[in-house]
């Protein structure tokens, strides 16, 4: 690492020959394997970003400059040359560096990016900021292909064309997402191409030019009249963006002057870069769907450690079974096929699964739609990214009392992705949907048959929500009803729902020891009015503790508690929850223990609670 171990700094990149830069590309693709091999993360795009992020480095200062990623997880080779390759060994660790850009990590992260196509709307605004304050800086937004499935990039596009104002647009094209590229977007970017040479030609003419403006104005509009009859038109263009492109993302001298000839410009620019996903590792290369977000490997050979079936895997699987029965079940994604479990559904049911990309509330109106014609949708996405789609399901699926089966993956805490993608508000938004019904599988079995009654037995909305990983703690069983009484109890009624029953049933057995005599109720259900299903238990106990992985607004432990105050019943509680929902990366029981929703928490508030007696 004879030239990585010298860069501390967009600056230090500038100080670099040819030779150095080409030397410092191949010394991070080791150093990026061998640092995600222990930790986990993003590995593919990142090995494809290597010439692109230095380029830019080389073209811009990312102290003063503002240089928005979408998405964020394209961001470590920008992360380890700004000042964080020696805490890059914690990376996604509790405390560590994050794995997407954090402005409160360092100045040259210009703004949080976790989820994807809203980065040139963020540009423009910051644009028209630096415009109204008369500052002086550049505004670049590096847009994966990815990005360009989902609406809101078309907005910022339409929006940054209009404005007129300096901004470059990085199109990091490598053909994928997580999931290949689907849609209209990604057949046209494959086929754009603008004879070689017009970039260099581009550069020369106003080199020479442009010192005369009178001659400059006139051979503009000549060349602009040449093009348009010449090269092919793309959407960029018509939009009224500058199109520069396509450009080789792996040479960095073409990649440094487009860069520059782009940034000088001072209009709207798109550049179109063509990179590979997984760059320069064998394994990454040829499978860049498994190695786009990975767990720790071996970085020799890419073979995976501690793999384990969980919530996703045996979801897809029992859908499947239900699609085998039930020929009007079609099943959606947006861009998470691998991701949601749904892989092996596409390769059964092909003609019965589909990709929407990263377009969620495109994905829920589709779903609306199919729903009204008669078919029943399964649409599987993370907690997260259905966010944005909370508009249609009101809109287009509530208001009709449509059959929507929404299955909500990596409910709760997710780890070590962060703040982005904890599934920590789903409880509060969906709970305002009217007509949704709201299933929280504990275990395997009750996922298998809690989807089936949502696919087979209901009509409208309905949602099924569990955790990233395998089933937690001692629950194992099958138990569908509403509310299931666990474990009888006389002092205290210890309320959860979805995995977090096996905190409870953890803590009412180390109670026992404490001479307190703990109810463990399990909720299955946690639409509607839940207070019916709790009632006869705290009556009788007097004394509650729910613990949630949601943020505080809109939890259960505040619907019961008012629901409690309403029917007069004198309720002592503790809510164990994450209150705001703002939430850092680091493993699920580090996170649960950090925000005192853990067992041990559980026990101490229950001791409290039963001393105040």
């Amino acid at each position: 690492m004879k030239v990585l171990n010298r860069i501390n700094s967009s600056a230090d990149i500038k100080t670099l020959s040819d030779e150095e830069l080409n030397t410092l590309a191949d010394e991070l693709r080791g150093f990026l394997v061998e640092t995600v091999s222990k930790t986990g993360g993003h590995l593919a795009s990142n090995l494809g970003a290597v010439e692109l992020t230095l380029a830019l480095h080389r073209v811009y200062d990312t102290e003063r400059d503002r240089i928005i990623f979408d998405v964020g997880h394209q961001s470590y080779v920008h992360k380890i040359i700004t000042g964080r390759r020696d805490r890059f060994d914690s990376l996604r660790q509790y405390g560590g560096i994050s794995g997407f850009p954090k402005p409160h990590e360092a100045p040259d992260d210009a703004f949080i990016a976790g989820h994807a196509s809203n980065a040139v709307s963020v540009a423009v605004g910051m644009a028209k900021a630096r415009s109204l304050s008369g500052e002086h800086y550049e505004v670049a937004a590096v847009l994966g292909d990815g990005a360009l499935t989902g609406g809101l990039a078309y907005e910022g596009l339409a929006a940054a064309a209009a404005s007129r104002e300096p901004i470059v647009i990085i199109l990091n094209d490598n053909n994928m997402s997580i999931d290949p590229n689907v849609g209209g977007t990604a057949h046209l970017l494959q086929s754009m191409r603008i004879r070689p040479g017009y970039i260099r030609f581009k550069r020369l003419y106003r080199d020479l030019v442009s010192k005369t403006p009178a001659v400059y104005a006139f051979s503009h509009e000549v060349k602009e009249y040449l093009k348009d009859r010449l090269l092919p038109v793309n959407m960029f263009s018509a939009m009224g963006l500058n199109y520069l492109g396509p450009v080789d993302g792996h040479n960095l001298e073409e990649l440094e002057s487009v860069f520059r000839l782009a940034r000088d410009m001072e209009e709207p620019v798109l550049v179109h870069v063509l990179t590979k996903k997984g760059k320069g590792c064998r394994f990454a290369e040829e499978h860049p769907e498994i190695y786009h977000g990975v767990g720790p490997f071996d970085p020799e050979t890419g073979e995976l450690k501690d793999v384990c079936p969980g919530f996703s895997d045996r979801f897809g699987s029992a859908l499947c079974r239900i699609a085998e029965e039930n020929p009007k079940v079609v099943a959606v994604t947006a861009a998470m096929a691998l991701g949601t479990g749904l892989d092996g559904f596409a390769a059964r049911f092909p003609k019965r699964f589909q990709d929407v990309g990263i377009a969620e509330g495109h994905a829920t109106a589709m779903a609306a739609g199919m729903a009204k014609q008669g078919l029943i949708p399964v649409f599987a996405v993370y907690s997260s990214f259905l966010q944005r789609g909370f508009d249609m399901m009101i809109h287009d699926v509530s208001l009709l009392n449509l059959h929507v089966v929404f299955c909500l993956d990596r409910a709760g805490l997710v780890g070590s992705d962060g703040e982005t993608h904890h599934g920590i508000f789903d409880v509060s938004y969906l709970r305002t949907v009217p007509g949704m019904r709201i299933f929280c599988p504990a275990s395997f079995g009750e996922l298998a048959e809690m989807l089936d009654t949502a696919v087979n037995r209901l009509n409208g909305p309905v949602a099924l929500r569990y955790p990233r990983g395998g089933e937690c703690g001692p629950y194992h069983d099958v138990h569908t009803e509403r509310e299931y009484l666990l474990r009888a109890g006389s002092d205290i009624t210890l309320v959860a729902y979805g995995t977090m029953i096996g905190e409870m049933l953890k803590t009412a057995e180390e109670l026992v020891s404490r001479n307190i005599s703990a109810e463990v109720v399990k909720l299955s259900e946690i639409d509607g009015d839940v207070f019916p299903l709790v009632r006869q238990s705290l009556e009788k106990t007097g004394r509650m503790i729910i613990a949630e992985e949601v943020c505080a607004a809109g939890s259960i432990g505040m619907v019961l508690s008012a629901q409690a105050a309403r029917a007069g019943i004198p309720v002592q509680t503790a809510l164990l929850n994450l209150g705001e929902g703002i939430v850092p990366h680091g493993s699920r029981e580090q996170l649960m223990r950090d925000f005192q929703i853990d067992a041990a928490t559980v026990v101490q508030e229950a001791c409290r609670l039963c001393a105040q007696a």
